[in-house]
């Protein structure tokens, strides 16, 4: 099964939207989400700082900021 990792921050909106679109898109198309919080990591701060959420599919970055659907499927039925 594919994995989706989304690196995040607490109480951010954008992260929380990419989140609920995720878990949408989990109602037709099989993958697990893993939410990495990047608050307080200096090294995760470092790398993603104000970028998040960053979206990677099976630890490959796919996007960041937000989920686009259609792109995100094309990308999880590519990585098969």
């Amino acid at each position: 099964m594919r994995q989706v990792q989304i690196y995040s921050r607490h109480n951010c909106h954008l992260c929380e939207i990419a989140l609920n679109t995720l878990k949408s898109l989990q109602n037709e198309m099989e993958f697990g989400i893993q939410e990495i919080f990047i608050d307080g990591d200096s090294e995760l701060e470092n790398k993603y700082g104000e970028h998040v959420p960053v979206i990677q599919i099976d630890h490959v970055q796919h996007d960041f900021f937000r989920v686009d659907p259609v792109r995100f499927r094309k990308a999880l039925n590519a990585a098969q």
